[in-house]
């Protein structure tokens, strides 16, 4: 489909334009959903700090297992979210709709760095604390779909794979950027002072990000394929129940469900659980883990843009296939390899080196698995639904296979005695998904985005 060249998105009609205006698009989309990934997965990074902090002493184990639980309650309502910001997306467009998104998430993750602590003022710290973790992921529920299709319908034919693989880095360079302020912070104020108060800047800080973000997306102009649907009267009048209430629609959403559940184990198991695993397994400081696992998630970023082109030269299928079934193949013996990597105490640099490396190498299998993901996900649609369509499939698997599983795998740590048993979780549940995906998914390269 061709957009008229008339009306406020004439500049970015044609696709030989919108190409030359990739880098603007790119920067200004995954600018900030990278700063919504840092709101959203800050806690994250936090998250054996704030078991002491929101939770009742006494028992370090169930103090963990209650923040990891607070950790999940901001993916119970990404659901929520995708399907209130997916149909507003596709009636009204995809940029009001994350512009939306980013104001919500800002706001809700710099009152959490104004919270009182359970010492303060009792129970109402965890209830107040898991309130603004469900703002959190209403607002992310309808950041990935709007960025992801503001890329993907700018984006020139052949390359989609590759522009939309940025999306797929944004959350890495979240956590990333996460780690880095709460280390930062850690280092200047020191240990004591910033268990006290100093944890809270982290959080304050989206302040400053929010603005920035605002300002940035502000200038961008709507999509140009959506503009024009907009205009030839083509909307969905329910995009809701269009998309999950055909049969036409069924097959596709059941195969985006089945390629979206590994796309969040893969990247939750390889890249946040680390965290979770080096300091709650393993015993290493916040700092030490941080100098691990950093290098590895930067070095893996170009892994995700490469799967991305490959995706676009021979197909996402045997690309996100190939790292379904590496990730089953290498996630426990690469666990096992990190905890030899970290033993003895205290961990030399040398060891340092060595743990990231490990890590690198898991992330490999999520960046096979994720980087051609969003095109993936946008092909399956037609545009006047895809919005919604992608959203839900999306944010429900990454609710309960992603939000959900360092949890669950922790709870099964706890219940087996066995510091391995629960990676056969999310191992077990990427082995069927690769049965399942082998049988459903079809190849969507090439595929007229109109």
């Amino acid at each position: 489909m061709t957009p008229a060249n008339t009306g406020p998105d004439a500049g970015l009609a044609s696709p030989a334009r919108a190409a030359h205006s990739m880098p603007k698009i790119i920067f200004a989309s995954s600018l900030g959903t990278v700063f919504e990934y840092y709101d959203f997965l800050l806690y994250g990074s936090l998250a054996a700090f704030f078991g002491a902090l929101f939770f009742p002493p006494g028992n370090e184990t169930a103090a963990l297992l209650a923040s990891l639980a607070t950790f999940g309650a901001g993916f119970a309502v990404r659901p929520l979210g995708a399907l209130v910001f997916g149909r507003l997306g596709d009636r009204v467009g995809r940029k009001a709709t994350f512009q939306i998104t980013i104001v919500l998430m800002g706001l809700s993750t710099a009152l959490v760095g104004a919270l009182p602590t359970f010492a303060d003022i009792g129970w109402w710290a965890p209830v107040l604390l898991v309130t603004l973790r469900m703002l959190q992921g209403l607002a992310l529920g309808g950041e990935f779909g709007g960025a992801t299709l503001y890329i993907a319908e700018h984006a020139p034919p052949g390359r989609l794979g590759y522009y939309t693989s940025w999306i797929q880095t944004n959350g890495t360079m979240g956590f990333i950027l996460s780690l880095c302020v709460v280390m930062l912070c850690r280092t200047v104020l020191g240990d004591a002072a910033f268990r006290e108060w100093g944890w809270r800047i982290p959080f304050l800080v989206s302040v400053v990000l929010l603005a920035l973000s605002v300002y940035v997306r502000a200038k961008l102009a709507e999509s140009p394929l959506f503009a024009e649907l907009k205009r030839s009267g083509g909307l969905s009048a329910a995009p809701i129940r269009e998309s999950f209430g055909s049969r036409g629609n069924a097959r596709s959403v059941a195969a985006a469900i089945v390629v979206a559940a590994p796309m969040a184990l893969t990247w939750y198991s390889t890249q946040f659980y680390s965290l979770v695993f080096m300091q709650s397994t393993l015993k290493l400081s916040p700092d030490i883990a941080a100098a691990a696992l950093i290098p590895a998630l930067l070095a893996g970023i170009p892994l995700y843009l490469l799967a991305g082109r490959l995706s676009d030269r021979i197909g996402r299928r045997p690309v996100m296939l190939s790292g379904m079934l590496l990730f089953t193949v290498i996630l426990m013996p690469l666990y096992q390899l990190l905890q030899q990597a970290a033993d003895p105490a205290p961990v030399t640099t040398l060891q340092i080196l060595g743990v990231s490396l490990v890590i690198l190498a898991l992330v490999s299998s999520a960046a096979l698995t994720c980087g051609p993901g969003a095109a993936f996900l946008t092909e399956l649609f037609p545009t006047r639904i895809r919005y919604t369509s992608l959203s839900l499939p999306y944010h429900l698997t990454s609710a309960w296979f992603g939000g959900f599983m360092p949890l669950t795998v922790a709870w099964l740590v706890a219940r087996s005695g066995n510091s391995f048993a629960g990676l056969w979780y999310p191992i077990g549940v990427c082995a069927i998904c690769f049965a399942l995906a082998a049988w459903l998914m079809p190849e969507t390269r090439g595929r007229d985005l109109a």
